[in-house]
């Protein structure tokens, strides 16, 4: 095996095989050895495996078709693909130039092995009273013009792979990164402007929005406010003091950026759904308080749909 997939990265490897299409343990073997320009093919002891302890991590499935397995990657393994979405792009460039290093070896041995047909030939040359160029002597000479011409193009060809994946790398590198601050603005933006707008309104969905915004021990603090007026027999809920603390920037930092805007917003509005759920499950709902959170939320929705609408 490559030093490149020393420390599991063949199964980061073989997660994106399957992120770009199903495929049976045979068509990733192939497919490996194609990007290794076939100076290197895995065995099915090396592959299969792994793709099975994939299976049993819940990172890939399979189907069954034509007696044999279809291998495709899960919700959980794009996730993880894309957390490491950086140490795969560095992969992609140790790949190439660990093809470039074994054409280098490949274009010694073929020179060596070249240089030593030479001398044999002058040998067999000098021994001979007079030089015969027989069929024997233009047959070595053909095969010598091969090796050389065989190791130039498996040069050229990792040299030009080699350049290809540096470029494609950075620019996946500068994309993830730009996607990655406007998701960021854009996030923050809006939760600013949902802080403005409910700035003087109390309830649960106001102490998440605290929550939301950073100001989660403000956020806690109030929710308790409004269980305690529930119990001081008035038979309403007393509203909770409005945030007022400034938007967090580190809000939701531990998703990491996939490149996809449109994904790095469905995990924020995942993460979003989760942090109300975990506000009614700790102070829990009344019918007052389901009422007042859903005008916050029918307001939140047409405030957002507005900003991500076509712009005018």
């Amino acid at each position: 095996m490559p030093p490149v997939f020393a420390h599991g990265r063949l199964r980061l490897y073989l997660l994106k095989l399957l992120d770009e299409a199903p495929r049976h343990g045979y068509e990733v073997i192939r497919l490996l050895e194609e990007r290794f320009q076939g100076l290197y093919a895995p065995s099915a002891g090396t592959v299969y495996p792994r793709l099975a302890k994939l299976e049993a991590e819940g990172l890939v499935t399979y189907a069954t078709e034509g007696g044999r397995k279809v291998y495709s990657i899960t919700e959980a393994g794009r996730a993880e693909l894309a957390d490491r979405g950086g140490e795969l792009a560095d992969l992609e460039l140790e790949i190439r130039d660990s093809v470039s290093e074994l054409a280098a070896e490949i274009r010694d041995d073929v020179r060596g092995a070249a240089g030593a047909l030479r001398r044999e030939m002058r040998a067999a040359a000098s021994a001979s009273a007079t030089p015969v160029e027989d069929a024997s002597w233009a047959a070595a000479k053909e095969e010598l013009r091969k090796a050389k011409q065989e190791w130039k193009e498996q040069a050229r060809r990792a040299k030009d792979e080699s350049r290809r994946a540096r470029e494609e790398a950075q620019a996946a590198r500068r994309q993830a990164k730009e996607a990655q601050d406007r998701a960021r603005e854009e996030v923050m933006r809006i939760a600013s402007q949902f802080q403005e707008q409910f700035a003087k309104s109390g309830g649960m969905l106001g102490n998440l929005a605290g929550s939301w915004l950073g100001g989660s021990a403000t956020g806690t603090s109030a929710g308790a406010g409004a269980d305690t007026g529930a119990d001081t027999g008035t038979g309403k809920d007393t509203p909770a003091a409005a945030p007022s603390a400034a938007a967090d920037p580190r809000w939701a930092e531990d998703l990491a950026p996939t490149g996809d805007p449109a994904r790095d917003l469905d995990r924020l509005l995942d993460r979003f759904r989760d942090d109300v759920r975990d506000a009614a499950r700790d102070h829990g709902v009344t019918p007052a308080k389901l009422a007042e959170a859903r005008a916050h939320l029918a307001a939140a929705a047409d405030r957002l749909a507005e900003t991500l609408g076509p712009r005018r």
